[in-house]
């Protein structure tokens, strides 16, 4: 399976116009953004765990990366409510459960082959920088030498302009931002290649957005067959 896989074009997907798409765990569905492979895959989705799901302990050969939008997910290690931000880098593994609902945001695949950086944020954790116009605000949840992930709010009625030599991919979190294409609004998911420029206004209420400034695909990206499937 390939959808949205050409990184050399500009990519708008309203995922919550999305259907769910189950999964092979009973109770685990799936609004798929971006995939390349069958359920192997190189992939970003909006995962939706019904109260009691999980799904059975598993390595991330390729990494996986996480934000909690909805609920409490969990796994081995404790308790992420919404808001907390996770780096599991290539290699780990985890079993992944949900037991009152939950609703994460999840990128598959994606890490670099030497990423070795496991990364958790609680809600509010992170480092707290300048944000981009008075009555905003932006959080750095983890930045390197090749990647930079941040939460930053946008206050209603305010213009966003964001330059980036190597390509960024948003989701908006809550609240609503206007592009080009119109207006996006929650699960909402924008990949923007090398050199666009983001070029955004806020709407009413504000917007809440998760963003990675960063190489579309890292060049030492994890192996995976990228044969279609």
């Amino acid at each position: 399976m390939r959808l949205n896989d050409d990184f050399a074009r500009r990519t708008l997907v309203h995922a919550s116009q999305q259907p769910w798409v189950p999964s092979p765990a009973a109770g685990v569905e799936r609004r798929m953004i971006f995939r390349r492979g069958a359920e192997k895959a190189r992939a970003t989705s909006i995962v939706r765990y019904a109260p009691g799901s999980a799904f059975p302990s598993h390595v991330h050969t390729g990494g996986e990366e996480f934000l909690v939008l909805v609920g409490v997910f969990q796994d081995d290690a404790g308790d992420y409510p919404a808001g907390s931000y996770v780096r599991n880098p290539p290699g780990s593994s985890h079993a992944p459960a949900a037991k009152d609902g939950a609703i994460i945001f999840v990128r598959l695949w994606q890490f670099r082959a030497d990423d070795t950086t496991h990364v958790v944020r609680l809600p509010g954790e992170g480092q707290q920088v300048a944000p981009r116009h008075e009555g905003g605000s932006a959080r750095v949840l983890f930045e390197d030498e090749h990647e930079q992930v941040r939460l930053e709010t946008w206050a209603p009625h305010t213009e966003v302009a964001i330059d980036h030599p190597d390509g960024l991919e948003l989701l908006v979190i809550s609240g609503q931002l206007h592009l080009s294409e119109g207006p996006v609004t929650a699960q909402g998911w924008l990949r923007l290649p090398a050199g666009e420029p983001l070029e955004a206004r806020i709407g009413p209420e504000g917007a809440h957005v998760w963003m990675k400034l960063a190489p579309l695909l890292h060049a030492n990206v994890s192996a995976f067959d990228d044969a279609p499937a």
